[in-house]
């Protein structure tokens, strides 16, 4: 899937005509999905009401309505997410190794693509948070509201973590094939085995790169065709949902693929060998599938739609969740205007569609406004040594973790505004972003980009 040159047309429609033969659509139709479908998900599941006495209430779905939790088996759609990235990233690093572009070279690209969406919302927080506690917004309700909209910047995290340990891996996998796989879920077992019978949650924060860098393996397997034929492609998702069916019904993991408390050992904080299992089920699905999806992709509607969500995938993911806070913010604003129905109940249900539909338009607008720190200019600087992008992608990798954890208010009330400067610091100071950034923001057809 090679990329297409920066001088080629950008309309959707010039786009769709210029894609090669020999680009698997499919690989892009379901990473926007995926993003699409968790956002949904995300936005359903939050169930923001204001109680009788006038109070923001975060009332989750999943610990309100228990009959919810084998939804997330649907609607836990990050492994589509990984698996699709392996795919990407195994054409990305290999198209680099063909260059003879260096590691340094192709890291600080990808996170050129990954993280420069990122530093608008950073600078949104860094100035919102401190100026909403200034004027008075109660330190709770700030609280809450950074931690729900900054929650996609940890799967952001592990992913570029991930794909900064791609080349490593698809060595991995190039020299052992589905050993590989099997090895990455043997240890994934041990570290749940280690931390759930010891309780000892950060050794289970290893499975963030050994559970989503297994499903990531998939992707390798995917690309070089190491499953052939829709039976073995079902087998593969046979063999995922006995295991999950196994893990859920006789070991200790909750039902919900997304995290709720006193329903078992929670199955995303840390991620756990569950998630693993439910990576297998959807990549055999989807492998599955892969002939009538390629039918549905061709359409030349379905693939400009296809184009559009990837060009603008990143802006749409880190902020659907701080559209979600501004609706809010505007309703408090208006007495808590269309927030006073309960969750789960007939009402709350029959309005979701106007939900949706309300924060679909908010994100779009932000899209809109934003969505330009996709299209980076071509980075002709000569290539960094390797330090400085892997030092780049740890600062803030460890920044986003220690903010989709606590937030920037913290339980007190005290706003930590240094936070969200962490990444766009790091991001100047080790080379990925160029200031200004407004000379970043040449056009380019993002949607023939390799990988997101």
């Amino acid at each position: 899937m090679p990329t297409a040159a920066p001088s080629a047309p950008t309309s959707l429609a010039a786009l769709a005509d210029a894609t090669p033969e020999d680009r698997n659509r499919v690989v892009d139709l379901l990473r926007g999905a995926a993003i699409l479908v968790v956002c949904l998900g995300h936005w359903l599941m939050a169930a923001v009401y204001v109680d009788d006495a006038g109070a923001l209430r975060r009332g989750d779905l999943l610990g309100i309505a228990t009959w919810t939790h084998p939804l997330t088996w649907v609607l836990q759609v990050m492994p589509v997410f990984f698996l699709v990235g392996g795919y990407a990233n195994a054409i990305s690093w290999r198209g680099a190794r063909r260059r003879g572009t260096s590691y340094g070279g192709w890291l600080r690209a990808r996170l050129r693509r990954l993280t420069l969406p990122l530093l608008p919302l950073m600078l949104f927080w860094a100035v919102v948070a401190p100026a909403a506690s200034a004027l008075g917004v109660d330190g709770a309700t700030l609280r809450i509201a950074s931690m729900a909209s900054l929650v996609p910047t940890w799967f952001l995290a592990v992913y570029v973590l991930v794909v900064a340990l791609a080349p490593a891996t698809l060595v991995l996998w190039e020299r052992w094939g589905w050993w590989s796989i099997v090895g990455g879920a043997a240890l994934a077992g041990l570290v749940d085995l280690v931390s759930i019978s010891q309780d000892l949650l950060l050794v289970g924060f290893l499975n963030y790169l050994l559970v989503w860098g297994t499903v990531h393996q998939l992707g390798y397997a995917w690309r070089d065709g190491a499953l052939r034929g829709r039976g073995r492609r079902l087998l593969l998702a046979a063999a995922g949902l006995v295991g999950l069916l196994l893990l859920v019904g006789l070991g200790p993991y909750g039902v919900s693929m997304v995290g709720v408390k006193g329903y078992g050992v929670d199955n995303s904080y840390p991620a756990r060998v569950t998630l693993l299992a439910l990576g297998v089920l959807q990549a055999g699905l989807v492998m599955a599938a892969e002939p009538f999806l390629a039918r549905v992709v061709a359409r030349r509607r379905v693939w400009m739609a296809t184009i559009f969500v990837n060009a603008r995938i990143m802006t749409i993911y880190l902020w659907h969740l701080t559209a979600l806070g501004l609706v809010v913010a505007l309703s408090l604003a208006l007495g808590g205007f269309g927030l006073g129905v309960a969750p789960d109940t007939t009402t709350w249900w029959l309005t979701r569609p106007l939900w949706f539909g309300t924060l679909a338009a908010v994100t779009a607008l932000l899209v809109v406004l934003l969505g330009r720190f996709e299209q980076p200019a071509r980075d002709d600087r000569p290539a960094p040594p390797a330090v400085l992008p892997v030092l780049a992608m740890l600062v803030t990798c460890a920044a986003l973790g220690v903010m989709a954890d606590l937030g920037i208010a913290e339980r007190s009330g005290e706003v930590n505004a240094w936070l969200p400067w962490i990444p766009v610091l790091a991001s100047v100071a080790f080379g990925v972003s160029r200031l200004p950034l407004p000379r970043a923001w040449h056009r380019r057809p993002p949607a023939h980009d390799p990988e997101v």
